[in-house]
């Protein structure tokens, strides 16, 4: 009996315990593009349960969450079928044709670089009896399949330590012999649909709202936040002695409080943005070409539901994909760099990224550092504002005692809900101008277009700001100036720049940095006729009587200058993650050597950095307070650039280049976000239609024949996107500005409805 009718068996097994047996069929409700209110207004009315509800999100779950990539092998023969292990009750299938690597890679023969890490079947370490992609791989065209989801809260299959018969539910009787001590517990826990189960019998058609604003709301999360009722290892494939951890992240705990359906984790980079590498003894021994991104030791490629041969974009990618293809209704993604906006820009879908410490418990497993924080996927803004409310816990609010970080300042949060701020259709209709007397200042930084392939999108999101925002909702805009960007005669220039702010601020705060040089010995700060290092210059500077070099921007101050940081995050992820499992206390993995040995990780640079950081020995190395210092700064500036230009928020796209390809060469450099999660500050996404644009690059050896580099060969032609690819607009501004951000991105949502469903991933019915 598969998972997925165990737990229907035992939802009317469950009625002999108080509970009411409800057939878990589709109904006349679909769950496709469901909102929080719409789940809501059908289970009202009759319409729909909550198990069925649940049932619909399994049934396409075991329809479309499979495998979407083919391996990239040396010599393109085929691989023997191997099993994989079971989601929605059914066991993942991999295909036995692969793809060969001179396919991909031009003049294979001349490579004179590390041996290439080729694509390969592996057993698991969690469990030997299943096997899972490994090494380099591509996305199969029209797969049907996205592989979003890497766990579903199922009987059965929703922890490898308790799995099949060692999580029977306790009615039917005991534990086989074998079973783990630790599974007679776990087994006492109700799945997602036992849940559902409970919800429909206690409230059938009148759920209590007020109490449970989430109800019924099915939420997937990136699996390094903890949840007490499914596998957590943050994504790699280690063998925990109990691989589900004995509590909940916050943000889950809350959620579940508020009638929310734990119900899957999401495919995602292992370790967030993977486990980093402080350098060291440990080298790297194989080679893979730029990656697929969001690849996991564990749970594979997720694949862009709009293509399948495209990346998903950021390690929160699995999450964006899950609610784009209504896998899910909501997913909690984890942002340290791009990693939710960016899956939210390329999936078609909408994002609320909080100030620092409004969403608790930070990124649960990992990089819980400052600039890291968990961000709310849906598809669309108003239900990302019901989510962020649903996280406020009734005595504490958003203050959590595990997150230093979450002690906000009260006034950063509004008296009445973030979802009050949300605008709608009916309110555009009654106001057709809601965002007169805002300014909106364009950041140019993000628009300049150094290839072929970011002119179109740049082009798109600027005719849709000023159409939009300026001529249709009423906002004025202004621009920020970039020498590599024309200055535009239809919106007026800023008077004060965010590099005028740094140029008062820096000789005062932080003067120390301009003594810094870089590889080649040279002053970063450099100016031509200057000595910047002297006390002149540096009183002169603040006075803005001297020039700052224009070398550092809004975009790079993060990192320009150098640090002083043993990394490029400058976060020790060896003693974040050994605090981690001094509370998780588990038998087998109680630090990270353990976890090393117990782990595969998903490919050798991984591996590499996961030994280096076993041996790291600068733990009291400066670094950590250089970053904080330029993240209060970056603050400041921003908000003085602010205050003296009138700007409310500030508007881009969120990337201006095309989703390339997994496994593809780069389309060209996309504009990471250094401002969002380094400078502590909100940020939103929302959906601002499609673009079919794009230059396809290709790949060609470096000049040593040692790697494999992208390259746009002069004279490209522009080719047109085999799918139209989503794209997306986003907004930020300073700390506590969230209920400024969803009136105006709602009112942008209202006015475009850009949001387009994934047309290969539709209702089953029409299949």
């Amino acid at each position: 009996m598969n998972t997925c009718n165990l737990s229907l068996t035992l939802a009317g097994a469950m009625a002999g315990l108080g509970f009411i047996a409800v057939t878990a069929t589709a109904g006349n409700f679909q769950v496709e593009e469901a909102t929080v209110t719409s789940i809501h207004a059908a289970i009202q009315s009759g319409e729909t349960t909550c198990q069925q509800v649940v049932q619909a999100y399994i049934d396409r779950a075991k329809a479309y969450n499979g495998v979407c990539t083919a391996l990239v092998t040396q010599d393109g023969a085929k691989v023997a079928s191997v099993k994989g292990y079971v989601r929605a009750g059914k066991a993942l299938t991999f295909p036995t044709r692969t793809v060969k690597a001179s396919t991909l890679f031009p003049d294979l023969d001349q490579y004179r670089g590390l041996p290439l890490e080729y694509g390969r079947m592996e057993k698991t370490v969690s469990d030997p009896s299943v096997s899972t992609q490994m090494g380099m791989r591509v996305g199969l065209p029209d797969a049907g399949q996205v592989n979003a989801l890497e766990t579903l809260n199922l009987r059965g299959e929703r922890s490898v330590t308790c799995k099949g018969k060692f999580d029977a539910h306790p009615s039917t009787g005991p534990l086989p012999a074998g079973a783990p001590a630790a599974c007679e517990a776990f087994r006492r826990q109700p799945d997602a649909l036992e849940r559902a189960a409970e919800l429909d019998a206690q409230y059938g058609s009148h759920p209590d709202l007020k109490r449970l604003p989430m109800y019924c709301v099915v939420a997937a999360f990136k699996d390094p936040y903890d949840t007490k009722d499914m596998r957590t290892t943050s994504n790699n494939d280690v063998n925990f002695a109990m691989d589900v951890p004995p509590f909940d992240s916050t943000i889950v705990a809350q959620l579940r409080a508020k009638g929310a359906i734990i119900y899957a984790k999401s495919v995602a980079h292992e370790f967030n943005a993977g486990p980093g590498n402080p350098g060291g003894a440990a080298k790297a021994q194989k080679n893979w070409v730029q990656g697929g991104q969001q690849i996991s030791s564990w749970s594979g490629q997720p694949c862009n539901p709009y293509d399948t041969e495209r990346v998903v974009r950021g390690s929160s990618g699995g999450s964006g994909a899950a609610i784009a293809a209504n896998l899910a209704t909501i997913g909690i993604c984890e942002q340290s760099g791009a990693s939710c906006q960016g899956p939210a820009s390329r999936n078609g879908i909408a994002l609320i990224l909080t100030t620092k410490g409004l969403t608790p418990d930070s990124g649960g497993i990992g990089n819980q550092w400052f600039n890291d924080r968990a961000g709310i996927h849906a598809r669309t803004l108003g239900d990302a504002a019901r989510v962020l409310d649903a996280i406020k816990d009734p005595v504490n609010g958003y203050y959590d005692t595990r997150d230093p970080f979450t002690a906000l300042p009260k006034a950063l949060i509004p008296e009445q809900p973030y979802a009050s701020f949300a605008l709608s259709d009916a309110t555009l209709k009654q106001n057709a101008k809601p965002l007169q007397g805002l300014r909106v200042a364009i950041l140019r930084e993000h628009m300049v277009k150094p290839t072929l392939n970011h002119a179109a999108i740049s082009d798109q999101i600027d005719k849709e700001i000023k159409l939009v925002l300026r001529d249709q909702l009423g906002a004025d805009l202004v621009e920020t100036l970039d020498p590599n960007y024309p200055d535009d005669p239809q919106v007026p220039n800023v008077r004060y720049s965010f590099n005028d702010a740094l140029s008062e601020i820096l000789p005062r705060l932080m003067p120390e940095i301009f003594t810094r040089k870089n590889a080649k010995g040279e002053l970063w700060f450099a100016i031509p006729g200057y000595d910047v290092t002297s006390y002149d210059y540096l009183l002169k500077l603040s006075k803005r009587q001297a020039p700052l070099t224009s070398a550092v921007t809004i975009l790079n101050f993060a990192e320009f200058g150098g640090t002083p940081c043993h990394n490029a995050n400058c976060n020790d992820v060896a003693f974040d993650i050994d605090r981690y499992l001094i509370e998780r206390g588990d038998a087998r993995i109680r630090n990270w050597a353990d976890w090393i040995a117990n782990a595969k990780f998903r490919q050798d640079a991984s591996v590499v950095g996961a030994e280096n950081w076993k041996n790291f020995d600068g733990h009291l190395k400066d670094g950590r307070s250089d970053r904080l210092a330029r993240s209060y700064i970056a603050r400041m500036a921003l908000a003085r650039m602010m205050y003296e230009n009138g700007i409310d928020v500030f508007v881009h796209p969120e990337n201006t280049v095309p989703t390339p390809k997994i496994q593809g060469p780069n389309v060209g450099e996309a504009s990471l976000d250094d401002i969002s999660p380094f400078f502590q500050i909100p940020r939103i996404a929302v959906p601002a239609g499609m673009t079919e644009v794009i230059y396809e690059p290709k790949y060609a050896l470096n000049a040593d024949k040692t790697n494999y580099i992208s390259v746009l060969p002069p004279g490209t032609p522009q080719s047109t996107l085999p799918h139209p690819m989503p794209i997306s607009i986003t907004f930020f501004a300073g700390q506590g500005a969230e209920p400024t951000l969803i009136k105006v991105g709602t009112a942008y949502e209202a006015a475009t409805h850009h949001r387009t469903p994934p047309p290969d991933f539709g209702p089953l019915g029409k299949r």
